[in-house]
């Protein structure tokens, strides 16, 4: 079984700080979350001039993983970027949690070679909350595999479950299954596959989920294959851009819109908030023995602090333990 530090014992969160950069420099993990932390730096470092302090270790990496590089060659030559330095320190207890903003899919394969899956879980998948009429939906897999089997769901559904029930404290999260229709004849192969064993689980399926649901928070925990994930994401973070992009331009054409502008702005204000990508910064690789959270790189302070404070929640709610412990009840259910 595994051993992960309760974050209390060990409240060190870790830092890849490649691309950790604002426009007012290096993000500050410290600051934001008044934790103790360390930073893993490529030694390019000195020149923002961070020094350590009692809240702040730096350790120096030699390599760095670039953004284009492949996650083959990341991993096989870069044994000491700041990306695998973090993970190490992750797995041998050194680290409750790793907050990286760096390459998606080097993190991914280095994660997954460094930290291993949890046993039972065969893919780690990509999570994270997406805003809803509701509050928010976790939805999985946003990317990490573009060939799940109807197993590879029920794994993510039974991810998504824990995570809704410890982090936002939701007693029996409902799942749903993304398809392109709710009736139970539409869909290819693999989702009916997974809607049939999920039925045979005691998770709380509710069926299928459309595209157009996704932002209606009719469910807890929305599963769905990465390629399909990974597009419904991107458009979506389009369809916001496009609106955001003719709110600017219709506020903007003369004084009597600007005025109108003025009384609309708390509403807009509130919906910006919403609709703001830095509330939910943070998506986690979850499935693996560690907690390894990556953050966008674009994003600023308020958008870093939020994926960090992702990663002290899954550090002190032990997240891995809870998936392994829940995957063991659903065997154990079904032993013949």
């Amino acid at each position: 079984s595994m051993q992960i530090k309760k974050f209390t014992e060990n409240n060190e969160l870790l830092f890849d700080v490649m691309n950790m950069f604002t426009n007012s420099g290096l993000v500050d993990p410290a600051i934001l979350t008044g934790r103790n932390s360390q930073y893993t730096a490529p030694t390019t470092l000195n020149e923002h001039n961070v020094q350590n302090d009692e809240r702040l270790i730096i350790r120096h990496a030699s390599q760095q993983v670039t953004m284009g590089e492949s996650p083959a060659i990341a991993l096989r030559t870069k044994k000491d970027s700041s990306m695998r330095v973090a993970l190490n320190l992750v797995k041998d207890g050194s680290a409750a949690a790793c907050v990286s903003a760096g390459n998606t899919g080097a993190l991914m394969a280095t994660a997954r070679f460094v930290l291993k899956t949890i046993p039972g879980i065969e893919r780690p998948a990509i999570v994270s909350a997406l805003p809803t009429m509701k509050g928010h939906t976790y939805v999985l897999d946003l990317g990490a595999n573009v060939d799940s089997s109807a197993e590879h769901l029920v794994q993510f559904a039974v991810m998504g479950s824990v995570l809704a029930e410890l982090v936002d404290g939701k007693k029996n999260p409902t799942i749903g299954l993304l398809n392109i229709g709710s009736e139970e004849i539409k869909g290819n192969e693999r989702v009916k596959e997974a809607a049939r064993l999920l039925m045979d689980t005691d998770l709380n399926y509710y069926g299928f989920v459309e595209g157009d649901g996704l932002y209606r928070g009719d469910v807890d925990v929305v599963v769905c294959d990465g390629f399909v994930g990974n597009v419904a994401l991107k458009a979506s973070e389009g369809v916001i851009h496009m609106i955001r992009h003719f709110l600017r331009q219709s506020f903007g054409r003369n004084i009597f819109t600007k005025l109108a502008g003025l009384i609309a702005s708390p509403v807009l204000k509130h919906f910006r908030d919403e609709l703001d990508p830095r509330a939910y910064n943070g998506a986690n690789l979850i499935g693996l023995q560690g907690i390894v959270i990556k953050s966008h790189g674009g994003t600023d302070e308020i958008g870093f602090a939020n994926a960090i404070k992702i990663a002290i929640i899954e550090a002190e709610q032990d997240i891995p333990k809870h998936i392994s412990k829940h995957l063991e009840m659903l065997l154990e259910g079904h032993a013949p």
